[in-house]
């Protein structure tokens, strides 16, 4: 593939949002969640038992620490994209690198987007197709497989970790490049 067979590219704003709207969804959730949990546990200090405490304590906490979580997944889905969108523009669609991100929803939004900005979205629904992955199988497969997924150091470097990807190419720069020659 070469720069001048691109589809115009979008922002990396743009890249961001498409990425991980789903987890910008849950997020907007949890930020109201913790407010909702805040003036609960703020009214039952104030007028009820430890034990009501505790509990709205322990909602608020929960909904509280998923901001962080949510925040964390959408960095490293991000950084996914920016690796998945490399290889795809060098080594064109393999089953290989969809089988790796088929496991999770937000994993193959962010396949699909870097696919998408490459013009091979249609290989990747077909392969996902045949593979019998539904758009509504949005609960990932390890957490199926592996119920004590939360103690395994994969779920933590994969789901929340993933380390800074500097991408290969310049998608926008080239593609303006290519088209002023």
């Amino acid at each position: 593939m070469h720069f001048s067979d691109l589809p115009k590219q979008p922002s990396t704003f743009v890249s961001y949002w498409n990425v991980s709207k789903l987890l910008y969804g849950a997020l907007f959730l949890f930020i109201l969640e913790t407010v909702f949990y805040y003036t609960k546990f703020v009214e039952a200090y104030t007028e009820k038992t430890i034990l009501i405490i505790a509990f709205w304590l322990w909602c608020l906490m929960f909904s509280f620490i998923h901001i962080f979580l949510v925040t964390m997944d959408v960095w490293s889905r991000f950084q996914n994209y920016k690796r998945i969108k490399d290889h795809l523009f060098q080594h064109g669609f393999t089953p290989k690198i969809a089988e790796h991100y088929k496991g999770s929803k937000c994993q193959r939004m962010a396949l699909y987007a870097a696919a998408k900005e490459l013009g091979m979205e249609t290989e990747i629904k077909q392969h996902y197709a045949q593979a019998g992955i539904k758009w509504y199988h949005f609960i990932p497969q390890f957490m199926i497989q592996d119920p004590l997924f939360p103690f395994k150091k994969y779920f933590w470097s994969r789901t929340f970790l993933e380390k800074y990807y500097e991408p290969k190419f310049e998608f926008r720069n080239a593609q303006k490049i290519t088209t002023e020659c």
